[in-house]
């Protein structure tokens, strides 16, 4: 068993790389390359004379003709500089030619140790197109921000001035380059070997370069017999590193950690990697991209025994590495630990053993690829026609699933000619050959050969034999035997068919190929590309001679949030099944960010994920909205929320009780913050178990916040106070103690109350000490947490000065920025957001009242979209814009509209660089400022706090907003009116039949035997019940009396109605009885009869026979819901259940039918009841007897009624020994009685003239 480190400390990544390009040139490493250069070191493509031949081109030259100009005819113009050796470049810079309207706009640079294999310059992981001249004698300089080491650079220029000629001279900036390099054949190493038998480090340090065009092959791999071992090594072209400490042995998992980094290493170009740990903190990184890791296991030191090897194992076949091959190429500046490991081995020092062949100066394979990068590159060569046999040998490296690799057409010409097609269907190789006459053969080999990996390619024919091999792989090659004649054509196309093949000549069955080939043979010749690149064989369209410019896409990976990235030659894509977000990089969230955004949208309770922070880090999260109350309530539980009970415990060893929540500890507590308010239900039911030890001792008990701290205070105190929620109210058991528990009786007690202070929610732990004495017992219950309000939805600040904006810290977007936000203005234009850099910019603005603009310029020049609305955005509505813009694309959205996207360039640039402050509300001059109300600012996941700042504003901003009901008022639904709020909105549902936070819940009561709701519409009820009730403010009661006033004084109304449902298993029974004390002969009621059947009656009371309408003979006792619809036109009275016809009856008494509606004079009564007064006959045992009453006012549309409920008084000897019932709202589900019948009941009364309405609600 090793020792563990005490203590480890963070390694922080602070290290120079000991090679090359990525190490610091020095002040001194900046004076002119080209001055020492003859004219044999400049070369170019083409010179359109002599005097313009390419050593013109120094900068500042007026020999010759003033510079280099190539022939208009170069397809792809460059000048090459040869440096004589190798160097490192710090700087470059252009001039058009002088005395000339000749300069380049725009170019390329490439690079090349050897003067083949191009390689372009990369900035930030682009393709960097520099920017060139304005004129012929202005100088342009662009430093380098990492120094390229190289010796023969390449000026390729992409835009030519105006009027389109090319003219250039160049200066290079640098100085020379020294390194210690060593080239090993595949069977070669290096070995260091520790001064004693074994080393042991805490910290080590790598550095190295290395160039290879093998796809495999071991950089560094030592090991001790202890287990420990370190192995960096090249695998299908990728870094791989593998780093054990060790492990406890009894103890999973092991300690073997490993991790993958870069692509396409196997290139033939220098890759700078550098590894540096300390403890089991790791840093490795390659080409500039670190990579931050700790390590598995338990130790933090590495025990190695011997040696370590770079280049492979010193002694093959032995030791514990699953890599087997050695490096195959050259290695550079190798340092471990600050010992330059090239050096001893040149000298010969013992310290260094030389395995194999090594040599101290890197020979390189000339291998000159070919790379066809658009639709439509393509290479046509000629060769022997008229031969009965052919083989063609290729290497090839793409991701692009399809693509035609070789076509020739066989001898003799024709349209039916026998041809060869050699491409890629679905990642395999297909070779096809068309015969007239007879079958076409295909062969198909491999998978996945668009895996960016150089794949070899053999095909051979012959008479009567076709065979395929792929790799090298003998053992899996293809043979067929079928009936075939050839003989070859002479010409042959690579890459697909170019635009001027002759119709028939040339066909591409797989579209055009996209990627590299080399090492190309055909009919037994190697194709030499210098003679292509001189124009001496063959022709191009299109093509890219001398270099492969494939590129990993993938690498950095621009898929956020755990998106899978796969790519084509030209474009990444990213499957975003899976991580709740969507989009061209899985930036956009798929979930609103509060159960409170879900309610705006019209959401009803149940369980959502929320993304507490839209587009950042955070994932979603699965939580329960309640939205039945007034405030939404977010509902995050654990996996004990039920009462516990707590086993025995002793104040040594105390039980403890951990919650886990469904969340991180980052979730958790943005999920506090952003909330207004949050709370969480504790419980302690003790016997015999004291729980804070009050007033004065240690607490037995305590919990631990999210912040794991100790809290001592219990649910309905505060932080601070050791009291339980009986203390803060001086209401315990026990005056001397501040909690029930406390009091340490021998009978069953409790503490509970609600936890409110947001700080320390969650409960995290609960820790239990005092539960093991005789006759102790105690259980514990903890609720979910529950938190109500989003800070961060209604966050506002309006702007009433053009010149007034907020400043807020530099907004970090460079490779993915969406921006959102709602604004409501009556000004026809604004800025509502700008951020500046040295060269980049970003802007949000109202153009017009129609056009929202983004614009922002990343380094490939200003970009603009355009959102168009058909509709006025100034209308004083609010408008939502969403902006987003990011390596694939920028989009702009406003509200529902269609989106506005603009692609961005394959190879363009890609971080938006901004230094300035962000400005909000006015652009950094303070011109086009905004005019009204912004809200819900959010960038990049993050809310600008605009109220925060708006107050401590200098003058013109103000924080908050009004007037959300101009935007959200038509959520509230039925009737709702909408209040506004300094924060949002709320639906008042007074005046509906409804209730529920969008006035979207049918109001309905359970009735129980002797239960009763009268209505009564008069005057001194309304009067009374408005004096009575003092919950009311006194201007709406104002507005309650007037509004009754109104009613009062109208006369017979043409049309009244009665609405309602229910849902019963009794019958016979009354629904609704109504009658008018003017007129105390008449009544009307709607019944069910003993076969459950529904009528309406109308006639006198007592039991005169009523006359009746039937709505049907079907049962309607069944315990479902039914609807009712009684209505009163004139004399005609009709009644109608929903979905059924209606039945009527006409009747000369309009003026005693205006039961709903009473004049001056009368008063009118509406029962509601399974059996009201002067029905006990209907009743069975039930009896209904006026007692006491009590009221509430209630005011629906422009009426007020009063709701009289009557209950069953024991008292009374008409009543006597009938049981008391109450009355609830039954969408709870709170019934009294036996076995309630879930009756739904909503009641809705409407009348109606010319001229006026009104609704009146009973609320119960």
């Amino acid at each position: 068993m090793r020792p563990l480190l005490g203590q480890t400390l963070l390694l922080l990544h602070v290290c120079a790389l000991a090679s090359g390009a990525a190490s610091s040139p020095g002040p001194a490493c900046d004076r002119p390359l080209e001055s020492l250069l003859g004219p044999g070191a400049y070369g170019a493509s083409s010179e359109l004379s002599p005097a313009l031949a390419a050593h013109f081109a120094k900068l500042n030259s007026r020999e010759g003709a003033g510079g280099w100009a190539p022939s208009p005819a170069d397809p792809s113009p460059w000048l090459q500089l040869d440096l004589g050796g190798r160097s490192r470049v710090t700087a470059v810079a252009t001039q058009g030619r002088y005395g000339s309207s000749e300069w380049v706009a725009r170019y390329q640079l490439l690079h090349s140790d050897t003067g083949s294999n191009w390689k372009r310059y990369q900035r930030d992981d682009n393709l960097w197109a520099f920017g060139g001249n304005e004129n012929s004698d202005g100088r342009v300089r662009h430093e380098l921000p990492r120094p390229l080491v190289t010796r023969f650079l390449r000026f390729a220029p992409l835009d030519p001035g105006t009027p389109a000629r090319i003219g250039l001279r160049v200066a290079v900036y640098g100085c020379p380059y020294t390194s210690d390099v060593a080239h090993l054949d595949g069977r070669s190493a290096l070995a260091y070997r520790f001064a004693h038998k074994s080393m042991r480090t805490l910290k080590d340090a790598v550095a190295l370069r290395f160039k290879t065009a093998a796809a495999d092959g071991v950089l560094l791999h030592g090991e001790g017999q202890q287990g420990d071992f370190l192995t960096l090594a090249v695998h299908r072209a990728r870094l791989q590193l593998h780093l054990n400490l060790g492990s406890r042995q009894q103890r999973a998992p092991t300690g073997h950690t490993s991790v993958t980094v870069g692509t396409l290493l196997d290139d033939q170009h220098w890759h700078s990697v550098s590894l540096h740990r300390h403890g089991r903190h790791v840093n490795l990184t390659l080409d500039g991209h670190t990579r931050h890791l700790r390590t598995n296991g338990d130790f933090d030191y590495l025990d190695l025994d011997y040696q370590l090897s770079f280049g492979g194992l010193s002694t093959p076949g032995k030791g514990r590495s699953s890599f087997k091959r050695n490096f195959q190429g050259c290695l550079e500046n190798v340092s471990y630990n600050g010992v330059n490991l090239i050096d001893l081995a040149k000298r010969r020092k013992p310290a260094v053993y030389i395995t194999g062949n090594v040599s101290f100066a890197c020979a390189e394979p000339r291998v000159v690829p070919i790379t066809f990068p658009l639709p439509g590159s393509s290479l046509w060569l000629w060769g022997p026609a008229w031969h009965e046999a052919l083989s063609v040998v290729l290497e090839l490296r793409t991701w692009s699933a399809r693509g035609t690799l070789v076509y020739t057409a066989f001898s003799p010409a024709g349209p039916r000619a026998s041809s060869l097609s050699i491409g890629l269907d679905d990642g395999r190789l297909t070779v096809t050959l068309l015969q007239p006459g007879r079958d076409a053969l295909h062969l198909s080999a491999g998978s996945d050969l668009n895996d960016g990996q150089w794949h070899s390619v053999s095909v051979s024919l012959r008479r009567n034999f076709v065979g395929v091999t792929l790799d090298g792989d003998e053992a899996s090659a293809i043979q067929s035997y079928n009936p075939l004649d050839i003989l070859t054509g002479d010409v042959y196309y690579l890459g697909g068919c170019p635009a001027v093949a002759a119709p028939g000549q040339c066909r591409a069955p797989h579209g055009s190929f996209l990627g590299c080939l080399r090492s190309i043979r055909i009919a037994e010749q190697d194709l030499d590309m210098g003679l292509v690149e001189q124009g001496m064989l063959g022709n191009f369209t299109g093509a890219q001679l001398n270099t492969c410019g494939i590129l990993d896409r993938c690498l950095p990976n621009h898929c956020e949030h755990g998106g899978q990235c796969s790519q084509e030659w030209d474009s990444f894509f990213c499957d975003c099944d899976g991580t709740g977000y969507l989009g061209d990089t899985c930036h956009n969230p798929v979930f609103e960010r509060s159960c409170e955004a879900y309610k705006h949208l019209g959401g009803t309770s149940g369980f959502y994920h929320i993304d507490l922070d839209g587009s950042g880090p955070l994932g979603p999260l699965l939580v329960y909205c309640n939205v039945t109350e007034e405030r939404v309530w977010t509902v995050l539980a654990h996996d004990g929320t039920d009462e516990r009970r707590v086993p025995g415990t002793s104040t040594a060893l105390a039980f403890v009780a951990r919650f886990v929540y469904n969340a991180s500890s980052e979730q958790l507590s943005a999920l506090v913050e952003q909330a207004e308010q949050c709370r969480q239900e504790v419980a302690y039911y003790c016997r015999r178990s004291r729980l804070l030890n009050s007033p004065d001792g240690p607490p037995f008990t305590w919990w631990v916040s999210r912040t794991n701290e100790r809290q001592h205070y219990w649910g309905g105190s505060s932080p601070g106070v050791q009291k339980c929620a009986c203390g803060v109210e001086r209401n315990c058991t026990e005056e001397h103690v501040h909690c029930n528990c406390d009091a340490d009786r021998d009978e069953w007690m409790h503490d509970s109350g609600w936890l409110t202070n947001k700080e320390h929610l969650p409960v995290t732990q609960l820790v239990i000490g005092d539960a093991n004495r005789s006759r102790s017992a105690a259980s514990y219950l903890v609720g979910p947490l529950r938190c109500h309000g989003d800070k961060h939805f209604w966050n506002a600040a309006s702007f009433s000065n053009r010149t007034a904006y907020l400043l807020f810290p530099t907004f970090r977007g460079e490779k993915s920025a969406d921006i959102s936000f709602y604004f409501k203005t009556v000004a026809p234009f604004g800025t509502f957001l700008e951020n500046l850099g040295l060269q980049h910019f970003l802007r949000l603005e109202l153009k017009s009242p129609l056009e929202v603009s983004l614009r922002f310029d990343v380094g490939d020049g200003p970009v603009e979209l355009i959102a168009v609305s058909p509709w006025p955005l100034n209308d004083d509505q609010w408008h939502r814009v969403c902006a987003e813009r990011n390596v694939k694309r920028a989009s702009l959205q406003v509200d529902e509209l269609p989106r506005r996207v603009r692609r961005s360039p394959p190879d363009g640039h890609t971080r938006l660089r901004l230094n300035s402050q962000l400005f909000v509300g006015a652009t950094a001059s303070g011109k086009r400022g905004f005019l009204g109300c912004l809200r819900a600012l959010q960038m990049n996941g993050v809310t600008l706090s605009l109220e925060e700042r708006a107050r401590t504003a200098v003058g013109g901003v103000n924080p908050g907003c009004t007037g959300h009901c101009s935007s959200y008022g038509s959520l509230c639904r039925n009737g709702g009116r909408c209040v506004e709020r300094y924060s949002g909105y709320s639906c008042d549902c007074t005046h509906t039949p409804f209730d529920g936070p969008f006035c979207t819940q049918e109001v309905g009561a359970y009735f129980e035997a002797g239960t009763v709701v009268q209505f009564s519409l008069d005057s001194e009820s309304r009067e009374q019940s408005i004096e009575e009730d003092e919950d009311e403010q006194a201007e709406e009661e104002e507005g309650v009396a007037a509004a009754v006033a109104s009613s009062l004084g109208r006369d017979d109304l043409d049309e009244e109605r009665a609405i309602f449902s229910f849902s019963t298993v009794h019958a016979p029974a009354v629904l609704l009885h109504a009658s008018t004390h003017a007129y105390p002969s008449s009544y009307l009621a709607i019944v069910l009869e003993h076969n459950g059947s529904l009528q309406l009656w109308f006639g006198g009371s007592g039991t005169s026979s009523p006359r009746t309408v039937s709505a049907g003979m079907r049962n309607l006792a069944d315990g479902q819901v039914h609807a009712v619809n009684m209505t009163r036109r004139g004399t005609l009275i009709l009644l109608q259940m929903a979905g059924g016809k209606s039945n009527s009856f006409e009747t000369c008494y309009s003026r005693m039918l205006s039961f709903f509606n009473p004049s001056k004079e009368a008063v009118n009564v509406v029962w509601i009841t399974p059996t009201p007064p002067g029905y006990a006959w209907m009743a069975h045992s039930w009896v209904m007897c006026l007692t006491v009453w009590t009221s509430s006012q209630l005011q629906f549309g422009d009426s007020l009624i009063v709701v009289h409920l009557w209950k069953v008084n024991a008292h009374l000897p008409l009543c006597g020994g009938v049981r008391l019932s109450q009355l609830h709202r039954c969408w709870r589900g709170e019934y009294l009685g036996a076995s309630p019948i879930g009756s739904s009941m909503g009641f809705l009364f409407t009348t109606s003239t010319a001229t006026q309405n009104s609704v009146q609600r009973a609320r119960m």
